[in-house]
């Protein structure tokens, strides 16, 4: 058959798998990313086509492949090319889900073929592959293992293409000698028994997509028409999404107003059992909303202005004891306490002292934004900490220099605060990472392809957190930080919670080498 007539689209593949079943062809299916065809894929794929008579690969859409930054190496029409001219092939599919299931059911096949190594579905970090065996039994077919020959095709690529830049794959390929994917993975699974308090201001993120049409023609100001608009769930509570991933033992405690809509926004995302969240008729939720332009393809996402609902003053007397009551009732229950001071009100002088106080490991991120620039500065703030994170604006302004040696300020902060890991997060150039009788890690971004940068930092400080209070060592933890930090710039806004399956998957496949 022809190569071409071999490639199928995904809505008319079922039409054409039907008629084959009709005629009395056994099909066999094979699933995966085929990022790079090698060896022991052409083994893997003779041997499922002898156990029928048509062969029909699928394999995941670019767009939704979990395997960490700069994945896939080959885009969906190479990937699609290289498999159809393999002689064994009868058809080949691109699958726009991240999963098999659809995949499934749209080929319907009498066997599905895996390779011999998920035998053992433990190797699946997924654990999608429980769900691919339920789907094809369901569907009157079986499961078979195949492939005597096994190569992987990210050890491959990490090796022998650039896949990412040069310091990216030296820092991963040296952080690879000390720690093997399976115990990345250990690592983070090990997350899942932290009970993690998570105490800041809830961000209610509007995201307005407006088509710019010029400028009007009396009063020369920008006029737009608006497409659609977007509320995202930012701050504490993006954090708190974060971190909800990785374990279940987990508590917001915040601060809302009485608006009719947001109690139905919150019971999206947090249960009762972590709904520790203040609502007060004096309280003013806390609105940004941003006027963006419509995403363009390998373009970061283009922001025009924005307008912040905030209120004015901070939280009387009774609004502040009802949070102290709150945090003081709960506070020695948790491993980790994580504190996301945005400076926009929920944190007084006396919140301040009570979770420096009484928090067994505390985790800062005191944040320096335009409703509070010059005013909300770390080490004025607060005078301890046992893990901290922070943007080099935050680090300028707390020690005062413009001129200023990065690392010997933040080693000075990290002293002053007490604490055992510090970071300084300097986006698309590098992240620093200090704890105690360890060297300095510095670590470059893992993505280079940036839709929005919003959100990115409590990415970061999520995970470096969660792997602080395991007392990691500061590269691995740092790696974890910035893998997060990866995932988010990927992601408009906080639109999304960082993904656990995608976090380990990517994790694991930079550190195959």
């Amino acid at each position: 058959m022809p190569t071409s007539k071999k490639i199928l689209s995904f809505t008319e593949a079922r039409s054409v798998f039907e008629k084959l079943r009709k005629k009395g062809k056994k099909i066999v299916q094979c699933h995966g990313t085929f990022d790079l065809i090698h060896p022991g894929h052409i083994v893997h794929f003779e041997e499922a086509k002898a156990l029928g008579d048509v062969l029909v690969i699928t394999i995941t859409g670019e767009k939704y492949v979990n395997k960490g930054p700069g994945r896939p190496y080959f885009n969906d029409a190479l990937r699609v090319k290289s498999l159809a001219a393999l002689q064994c092939v009868d058809y080949v599919v691109v699958v726009p889900f991240p999963a098999a299931t659809e995949a499934i059911k749209q080929v319907r096949p009498h066997i599905y073929c895996k390779g011999k190594e998920y035998e053992n579905p433990e190797i699946d970090v997924s654990g999608n592959i429980y769900d691919d065996i339920k789907t094809v039994e369901k569907l009157g077919g079986k499961v078979c293992y195949v492939g005597s020959v096994v190569f992987s095709s990210t050890r491959l690529l990490n090796k022998h293409f650039e896949v990412h830049p040069q310091k990216v794959k030296d820092f991963c390929k040296n952080l690879a000698k000390k720690y093997s994917p399976n115990e990345f993975r250990k690592m983070v699974e090990g997350f899942k028994d932290i009970k993690v308090l998570v105490i800041g201001d809830i961000i209610f993120d509007y995201y307005s997509t407006v088509k710019v049409q010029g400028l009007t023609s009396k009063n020369r100001i920008i006029s737009a028409r608006l497409i659609k608009q977007d509320m995202q769930a930012g701050g504490a509570l993006a954090v708190f999404r974060h971190i909800k991933q990785f374990t279940p033992h987990i508590k917001l405690i915040s601060l809302v107003g009485r608006e009719p809509w947001v109690d139905g926004v919150l019971l999206k995302y947090v249960s009762c059992k972590e709904d520790g969240v203040i609502r007060h008729k004096d309280f003013t939720t806390i609105i940004k909303q941003r006027f963006v332009e419509p995403i363009n393809e390998g373009k970061e996402l283009s922001k025009l202005f924005s307008v912040n609902i905030i209120g004015e003053r901070h939280p009387g007397n009774e609004i502040q004891k009802s949070v102290r009551d709150r945090i003081g009732a709960c506070i020695k229950d948790y491993d980790l306490v994580m504190v996301m001071d945005f400076g926009h009100g929920l944190y007084t002088e006396s919140i301040r002292r009570l979770v420096q106080e009484k928090s067994g490991f505390l985790a800062l991120n005191c944040q320096t934004n335009s409703n509070n620039h010059g005013f909300n500065l770390i080490d004025r703030q607060y005078y301890r900490a046992d893990s901290f994170s922070l943007d080099e604006m935050e680090l300028t302004l707390a020690c005062g220099k413009r001129d200023m040696q990065l690392g010997e300020e933040l080693v000075k902060l990290h002293n002053k605060l007490g604490a055992r890991y510090g970071w300084l997060t300097r986006g698309a150039i590098d992240t620093i990472g200090i704890k105690a009788d360890e060297p300095e890690c510095v670590c470059v971004p893992f993505e280079t392809s940036i839709i929005d940068t919003i959100g990115a930092g409590d990415a970061f400080s999520s995970l470096a957190s969660l792997a602080a209070v395991k007392k990691l060592p500061i590269d691995i933890a740092t790696f974890m930080g910035q893998l997060a930090g990866a995932q988010a710039v990927r992601i408009v806004g906080n639109s999304e919670s960082i993904n656990k399956n995608k976090f380990v998957k990517g994790g694991m496949s930079l550190l195959s080498f």
